[in-house]
């Protein structure tokens, strides 16, 4: 194995799916200027995401219908028949 070719920087960072409302504590290496209070009473990095397995539609199941008609018609205004 290759010496000193992996970051020496791991820590634990908090990880918040900011729209499921979901955290999760990791070791990463991602910087983060922000900290938050973890259930252990320790404060740690916080990295906000928008998506994570809890949010995700192909792991929860849940689809989310996006307006498709309007899309059609910009598509038929930009390429269709003159």
């Amino acid at each position: 194995m290759k010496k000193d070719i992996h970051p020496s920087s791991y820590r634990f960072v908090v990880f918040e799916d900011i729209s499921a409302g979901y955290s999760f504590l990791t070791r990463s290496t991602i910087n983060s200027r922000e900290t938050t209070k973890w259930e252990d009473g320790k404060d740690y990095p916080v990295v906000r995401l928008e998506i994570s397995d809890k949010s995700h539609p192909f792991f929860t199941g849940k689809m989310m219908f996006i307006d498709t008609a309007g899309r059609i018609e910009k598509f038929q205004k930009k390429y269709g028949k003159k």
